[in-house]
């Protein structure tokens, strides 16, 4: 029997009307058989302090535990001021930390990129990347997704 690859979805975008979750949806609907997809919700993270660290908020408990049985996370952001949301950029830090026991390391990634703006997220997308080259997560490389 097959073995199912578990994906994790990590959508930065908390609008009701999302463009990003409903391309992340439509992502899903076309994808080979064998994975299973799972959206990992971002909204409710406290900020990133360190020295919450000594007892860790229960939204950053349970945004590492279900992380951490992901074996692949699919990225989908829009672009803001030509970078990642805030929003995203905070789970990415929390997920990284404490020190030595990030959950994305080694765990392969795959980003897309959705804006109603002229370059389509280009900008969200590589500054998306920069950061998970530091977090050892492979990143496939093509296909490419900017969506306008």
């Amino acid at each position: 029997m097959p073995k199912t690859v578990k994906v994790a979805v990590v959508v930065g975008s908390l609008r009701a009307g999302s463009f990003t979750r409903k391309t992340a949806k439509a992502l899903i609907e076309v994808a080979p058989p064998g994975l299973s997809f799972d959206f990992v919700e971002i909204g409710d993270l406290e900020a990133y302090n360190e020295d919450s660290e000594a007892s860790p908020p229960a939204s950053w408990v349970r945004f590492r535990g279900e992380m951490a049985k992901a074996q692949v996370v699919l990225f989908a952001t829009p672009e803001y001021n030509r970078s990642v949301p805030g929003l995203l950029k905070n789970a990415i830090d929390v997920g990284s930390r404490p020190y030595g026991k990030s959950i994305w390391s080694g765990k392969p990634a795959a980003v897309v990129s959705v804006s109603p703006g002229a370059i389509s997220g280009f900008g969200a997308n590589h500054h998306l990347r920069q950061s998970l080259v530091f977090l050892d997560m492979p990143t496939l490389q093509q296909p490419e997704a900017y969506i306008g």
